[in-house]
């Protein structure tokens, strides 16, 4: 019997372990271009060419070519596209789901409680402009400058004063756990989540707020934390900077897309928000001439790595969506599937089926 083949569309397994496991399994691995440093990897026709009897796709993120139904269709045979971030953007889960297969992906806490913490690293810098200070002192042989006042960012009991207000945009995990990580602050935070329960919000200690805009108006600090999909792509743009308070800021780490780019650059620009933070761009790599690049201390950018970190990182996304991958060859399903309405028709014909 010939080997199962997997086709890895984007590794992201520095020590082989993963690859090793599949090895193991007895699978044959087809390895494409695309990898965790360079998410630009083969065009979708090379990639529907690599994919032919494949039983298992599987990769990190990747923006040269999303994982399409063209794709999917080139194996009759195929089970499974695992994911190995919490993201699924990159795949056509409707198709998937169309065609019984399985898409999984990897909310790992070392993933998301790594993007929360970022989240917050982000806001105190902008707010606290450190990197400022810092620039000041190394570039000049100034001492202290006035213009570089930051924001006391909690509640004080002493004098009254109230702190800032946080804006939580999607109250998921990660919303939740910044939420959590700043409660001890004191200071007013809400949230906006229309598919959350009330319970949710008083375990977090937000306040839930029916709609966007009143939370734009509100909030000194806005923070998007929610998937993309068709509801959520540009939910930030034109009109929504405009509803901001020109005071505050904006703190992109979901999703590029999300946010309507070119208006966010233009909201700097023309000062209706203070400052603005982002992992995460509609195009990535960022382009080598985008102003966001050329941009002053306003505006943090960083390359979508936001939950690098050392004791955390991709590694237990990717033990987990290569488990998803050996458990669906052997027939079987393991609790990290996203399209979960698949799962009664995907077992029906593959439930039981061991390819491995």
């Amino acid at each position: 019997m010939a080997k199962p083949k997997v086709f890895v569309f984007a590794p992201a397994d520095p020590t082989g372990e993963a690859h090793k496991m599949l090895a193991d399994a007895g699978c044959e691995l087809v390895v494409g271009k695309a990898n965790w440093d360079s998410p630009q990897g083969n065009n979708e026709d090379e990639m529907a060419k690599m994919a032919e009897g494949c039983v298992a796709l599987m990769g990190t993120s990747i923006r040269s070519s999303p994982i399409t139904q063209k794709i999917m269709k080139a194996s009759k045979d195929l089970r499974i596209v695992a994911k190995f971030t919490i993201g699924v953007d990159d795949v056509d889960v409707d198709a998937a789901t169309e065609m019984g297969i399985l898409v999984t992906h990897g909310p790992t806490e070392s993933n998301w409680g790594g993007v929360a913490e970022g989240t917050v690293t982000n806001m105190l810098t902008l707010l606290k402009k450190v990197r400022e200070r810092d620039r000041y002192l190394k570039t000049t042989s100034g001492w202290r400058n006035t213009e570089l006042q930051g924001t006391f960012v909690g509640k004080r009991e002493s004098d009254g004063y109230p702190g800032i207000v946080i804006g939580i945009v999607g109250l998921g995990r990660i919303g939740t756990r910044v939420a959590k990580l700043m409660k001890p602050w004191g200071m007013r935070m809400i949230a906006y989540d229309p598919y959350i329960p009330d319970s949710r919000f008083t375990d977090a200690g937000v306040d839930r707020v029916n709609d966007l805009p009143s939370l734009l108006k509100q909030s000194d600090v806005v923070t998007l934390h929610v998937v993309l999909t068709k509801e959520t792509r540009h939910m930030m743009s034109t009109e929504q900077f405009a509803t901001m308070k020109p005071t505050a800021v904006f703190i992109n780490t979901s999703r590029g897309y999300c946010v309507d780019e070119k208006a966010m650059i233009d909201a700097l620009q023309n000062n209706k928000i203070a400052g603005a933070a982002c992992d995460v761009f509609e195009n990535e790599p960022l382009a080598a001439d985008s102003p966001l690049r050329k941009m002053d201390d306003r505006v943090l950018i960083s390359p979508h790595m936001i939950s690098s970190n050392h004791g955390s990182g991709l590694h237990p996304g990717l033990i987990w969506g290569t488990r998803a991958v050996i458990a669906a060859l052997k027939g079987e399903v393991l609790d990290n599937v996203y399209n979960k309405e698949v799962i009664d028709q995907w077992k029906a014909r593959f439930g039981g089926k061991s390819l491995i």
